[in-house]
C-alpha cells in the first residue's frame, strides 16, 4: 500500500496522538493486578462486583489524564493534513469511548473524528484482538486491507496484522517489532513529512 494514497486511517490514541502519561505499573499496583498481566483482561475475569468497582476507579483515574492530555509531536498537524485530504479518520483505543472523546477535544483534534468512528473498550474487544478494526472496515464499507493502523505499541501492530490492515509504528526511537511493522516513523511529524515527500 502507498501511504500517500491511503484513504482510511485508524489511530491508537494514548501514546500515539498524545504524550504517554499512563503509569501502568502504578495502576496495576492500585488495582492489585499482577504486573505481568494485562489490565483489561484481568478485570474482565473478576467477579462482577469487584470488576465494576475496579473499572470505576480506572475510569476516574483515566478521566483526569484525559482532561490534561497533551498532543504528541506532529499529531495535530498530521490529522489536519489528512482531514484536508478528505481521508476517513478513526480511533481504536483500549480507553473508554467517553474518555477518548474528552482526550481528543483536549488536544484540539475532536472535530476530525465522528463519535461513531471512535472505538473504545466498550465497543469492541480490546487490542490486540482485531475486532475494532474489522468493525470500522464494515462501517466504512472497505476491505480491512485498505485500513492503515497507526500506533506506538505491539498491541496496535498485532491488531493490524490480525485484521489484514497496514501497520505504522510511531513514537519509539527504533522499531523493536520489525515482523509486525509495515512502516516506521520516529513520530507523527516525521510521518507527515514522509507522506508529503512521497506525494511530491
Amino acid at each position: 500500500m502507498s501511504l500517500s494514497k491511503a484513504r482510511h486511517w485508524v489511530f491508537d490514541m494514548d501514546g500515539t496522538l498524545t504524550l504517554a502519561v499512563h503509569d501502568f505499573e502504578a495502576i496495576k499496583r492500585e488495582l492489585q493486578i499482577p504486573l505481568e498481566q494485562d489490565i483489561l483482561h484481568h478485570l474482565a475475569a473478576l467477579p462482577d462486583a469487584e470488576s465494576k468497582a475496579k473499572h470505576a476507579w480506572l475510569l476516574e483515574h483515566e478521566r483526569q489524564l484525559a482532561l490534561n492530555a497533551q498532543p504528541a509531536p506532529g499529531a495535530v498537524e498530521l490529522l489536519g493534513e489528512l482531514s484536508e485530504r478528505g481521508v476517513q479518520l478513526g480511533i481504536l483505543t483500549r480507553n473508554a469511548h467517553e474518555l477518548a472523546l474528552l482526550t481528543l477535544q483536549a488536544i484540539g483534534v475532536g472535530d476530525y473524528f465522528a463519535s461513531a468512528d471512535v472505538i473504545g473498550r466498550g465497543e469492541a474487544l480490546p487490542k490486540p484482538d482485531p475486532d475494532g478494526l474489522l468493525r470500522l472496515a464494515r462501517r466504512w464499507q472497505v476491505r480491512p486491507s485498505q485500513l492503515v493502523m497507526v500506533g506506538d505499541y505491539h498491541f496496535d501492530l498485532q491488531c493490524a496484522r490480525a485484521a489484514g490492515a497496514y501497520s505504522v509504528l510511531v513514537n519509539l526511537p527504533a522499531n523493536p517489532w520489525p515482523e509486525l511493522v509495515d512502516h516506521y516513523a520516529l513520530d507523527c511529524r516525521a510521518l507527515l513529512n514522509q507522506l508529503n515527500a512521497s506525494a511530491e
